[in-house]
């Protein structure tokens, strides 16, 4: 079994960073959901502003609220209107590649969830 992207946010904003709070992310639950990224779900998440690389899970925040709240230590990665991406994965075995339909959503500015595209990969 190898490991792939099955649903990235691409270009979301960091709207705040809560040192003092369990680790996690908050991503407004109607971005999650146009991805089908779940709560509890391990995402990786790419700083496009300072180049770091974190895992944490996901926490659904307010639906329409445009959040993305790094919490706990993942705050010390990111600051306020970084721009970062946001991947979930999944395993397949290479001849089920091809089944594969990732998901994507370009938020841009302002934040909003507007452009969904499944991902082809061939």
């Amino acid at each position: 079994m190898e490991k792939y992207v099955s649903a990235k946010l691409h270009g979301i904003r960091v709207t705040d960073a809560k040192l003092n709070y369990h680790g996690s992310i908050t991503i407004d639950a109607d971005f999650c959901r146009a991805v089908a990224l779940k709560p509890l779900e391990y995402v990786e998440i790419w700083n496009k502003m300072s180049g770091a690389r974190i895992s944490t899970y996901v926490l659904y925040g307010d639906a329409g609220s445009r959040c993305c709240i790094l919490n706990g230590a993942a705050a010390r990665t990111c600051q306020q209107g970084d721009e970062i991406i946001i991947a979930s994965s999944t395993f397949c075995e290479i001849d089920d590649i091809i089944s594969l339909k990732p998901t994507r959503l370009s938020t841009g500015l302002p934040m909003r969830c507007s452009a969904v595209q499944t991902v082809r990969w061939i």
